[in-house]
């Protein structure tokens, strides 16, 4: 692989792939080691690099696979650790620090989506962060996943309907919040 290759690659996809990462592991330190191990690979295999799909959703795939043999790891540590069964789906590894365009878009909104998004299935969280963070097509988002575009349609659907229960969910909550505390002010 030819140096300016390596550094077009980093350069155009760096930032995407640790924001996907990221969002998936939830850890600032797990994703910056987890992209060093993208770009090795990358740098092992991009000779074997076909071509049947584009180099963004290839780069995508790995990171998926890194990110999810991550998160099985963490798994059967926890598992290990504590002696009971954890879901893949239900790991909480959870980084409180914010990334700089969370801070840069500290709406309430946008931060309770973001929260909403930690609380969906791993499966639901791929495909949110693929097609809304990083706006990939359909498509594009099934080569990086390894699955069907009409799975991924599925997926996307659904996940969009937990969040909005999750969503309505808070803000029935939120409302409560607020009724009970207006009647003991009002009590007062």
């Amino acid at each position: 692989m030819a140096d300016r290759t390596f550094d077009r690659l980093y350069e155009q996809y760096h930032q995407s792939i640790y924001q996907f990462i990221y969002y998936m592991v939830r850890d600032r330190n797990v994703a910056e080691e987890l992209v060093q191990d993208v770009y090795i690979k990358v740098l092992g295999s991009y000779e074997n690099f076909d071509g049947k799909s584009n180099e963004k959703t290839w780069l995508f795939s790995i990171a998926k696979h890194l990110a999810i043999d991550y998160i099985r790891k963490e798994n059967r540590q926890k598992r290990k650790w504590f002696g009971t069964i954890v879901s893949n789906e239900k790991i909480d590894a959870h980084d409180p620090d914010p990334l700089p365009e969370e801070i840069a878009v500290k709406k309430d909104e946008v931060r309770v989506v973001y929260e909403a998004l930690g609380t969906c299935s791993l499966a639901h969280r791929q495909v949110l962060i693929l097609r809304f963070i990083q706006s990939l097509s359909v498509r594009e988002t099934a080569e990086s996943l390894g699955w069907s575009e009409s799975k991924v349609k599925t997926t996307q659907h659904r996940a969009i309907q937990q969040l909005r229960k999750i969503l309505n969910t808070d803000e029935r909550e939120e409302g409560n919040l607020e009724t009970q505390s207006s009647r003991r002010r009002n009590r007062t």
